[in-house]
């Protein structure tokens, strides 16, 4: 399958600290959702902006379908690419619908188009258009979540960008948007990489997982393959949601008796 993004041997340092990356080499593949799991510090946020060129790397290089991003406008780049993070950033000021067309407004699209484009997109993250009015803090926490998720996808880009999308939502929310997602990831034929400190998460939305460990990528694979990792920080993670449920198992078994 043709390559969406590659990085060669990248290292990023951030001024005199130490190196945020360290040789980092990986391929996502078009219409594949990979996830990046790892420690705090362990380099998965800085991977993201590189690829977006919010940073740029201190050696190696990184390409987005077959460009070095370092040869692209970084404007028209990230306007081309989708982003979703767990701050959200709506902006306060602007309706629902306004914070959708954001991008496609930059674009030059007529309000017409943006309009038409945020009402499918609601509907696309199970909101109803009756939504498009209102500012954001007449909404819950997932439905920002969504509104963030539906402007992210305005502009039609072929890959997006999520940095902990889901993490600062309850258990049910966040279950149901993950799910949410990777209908919308297959439905759409994106290629999405998605940064995530839950395990389980990473499991049960992605193709494949890569694992950052103090900037270095120390195993990427399906995760039927890291099961049998050796690595013993991989073995940790891998059993991590085995151990939950082990642990819901016997709670269970003792509220029952």
């Amino acid at each position: 399958m043709d390559t969406a993004i590659a990085l060669t041997e990248v290292s990023k340092r951030y001024g005199d600290g130490p190196l945020a990356l360290e040789r980092v080499s990986l391929r996502v593949v078009e219409h594949e959702f990979l996830a990046v799991v790892g420690g705090s510090g362990s380099g998965k946020t800085t991977l993201l902006r590189l690829i977006n060129r919010l940073s740029d790397p201190s050696d190696g290089k990184v390409e987005v379908r077959g460009t070095n991003v370092q040869d692209l406008d970084p404007i028209g780049l990230r306007r081309s690419v989708g982003y979703v993070f767990q701050g959200i950033g709506l902006f306060p000021h602007l309706t629902v619908t306004e914070n959708i067309a954001i991008t496609p407004r930059l674009l030059g699209w007529d309000r017409a188009r943006q309009a038409a484009r945020a009402a499918e997109l609601l509907t696309l993250v199970r909101l109803d258009t009756a939504y498009g009015p209102r500012f954001p803090h007449e909404l819950s926490g997932g439905e920002r979540q969504r509104v963030g998720v539906a402007r992210a996808l305005a502009a039609q880009p072929q890959i997006v960008l999520m940095d902990e999308p889901f993490g600062a939502l309850d258990p049910l929310t966040r279950d149901a948007l993950g799910q949410d997602y990777r209908r919308m990831h297959e439905t759409l034929g994106l290629t999405s990489v998605m940064i995530t400190h839950d395990m389980l998460e990473a499991l049960l939305l992605a193709d494949r997982v890569a694992v950052l460990q103090h900037g270095k990528l120390i195993a990427e694979g399906p995760p039927a393959e890291l099961t049998r990792h050796e690595h013993p920080y991989v073995r940790e993670l891998m059993q991590t949601p085995r151990r939950q449920a082990e642990r819901l198992t016997a709670f269970l078994g003792d509220r029952t008796r």
